[in-house]
């Protein structure tokens, strides 16, 4: 695993020993900052369930102002602040061993980007998700100014394709779903920041199609499930 773009392209990072993270191919993160790349400059991001910290130290790697790494495990949080430090980010980073779901409720924080990659097939995705569309300040809104310059807030999941359920969270709507192999990426944006919207799948607990177009703009092509 390593750093794709940015100041720290190319370091190696380092993976928490054992089988209780769900790190992410390099090959899935260049996708997705291929996607997140117009609005990482100055962003400010939330890394729930972080892990290594792969994804949260791509953002800083490629411009992101900072990010807040939060992870339970000891392991995690030790492996994060090593990873840190290997690629000279530790200065824009805040790392917190704490409960992700506590840490929602807790936080008086806002963020661009709220990443969610929490253990497989243990429900904590929908748990997040439904803290965070209760608290929808957690996400910073759309620029009222004349420029319209800032984006809105986004939540982005990262779970096995299995275990997508739709959900109702109120002004949190789903616009777009990204899947390469058995990971599967989805998109969340407050419904009244959204700029188009999106065609969902009629079947109940499918997930949408990967190529329809949403307020993100043209449509990456996926690669076929593995």
């Amino acid at each position: 695993m390593r750093v794709v773009a940015g100041t720290a392209k190319g370091r190696t990072l380092l993976v928490v020993p054992g089988h209780g993270t769900r790190p992410i191919l390099d090959r899935v993160k260049t996708a997705l900052f291929d996607i997140l790349r117009p609005r990482i400059p100055g962003m400010t991001m939330l890394d729930l369930f972080a892990g290594s910290g792969s994804v949260g130290i791509e953002a800083l790697s490629q411009g992101a102002e900072s990010c807040t790494f939060t992870d339970l495990a000891h392991a995690a949080v030790t492996t994060i602040k090593k990873n840190l430090a290997h690629t000279g980010l530790a200065d824009q980073a805040v790392v917190r061993r704490v409960d992700a779901l506590k840490f929602l409720n807790a936080t008086d924080q806002q963020y661009d980007l709220i990443y969610v990659a929490p253990p497989q097939y243990k429900n904590l995705w929908v748990d997040a998700m439904r803290r965070i569309a209760d608290r929808p300040t957690l996400l910073r809104r759309a620029s009222t100014d004349s420029e319209g310059s800032e984006e809105p807030g986004l939540v982005i999941v990262q779970i096995d394709p299995k275990e997508y359920v739709q959900l109702d969270l109120g002004e949190l709507r789903e616009t777009r779903q990204n899947r390469f192999g058995n990971t599967l990426l989805i998109f969340y944006q407050i419904s009244g920041d959204l700029a188009v919207a999106d065609e969902s799948s009629d079947d109940e607990g499918e997930p949408d199609d990967p190529n329809v177009a949403d307020a993100f703009g043209e449509v990456l092509e996926d690669e076929e499930p593995a």
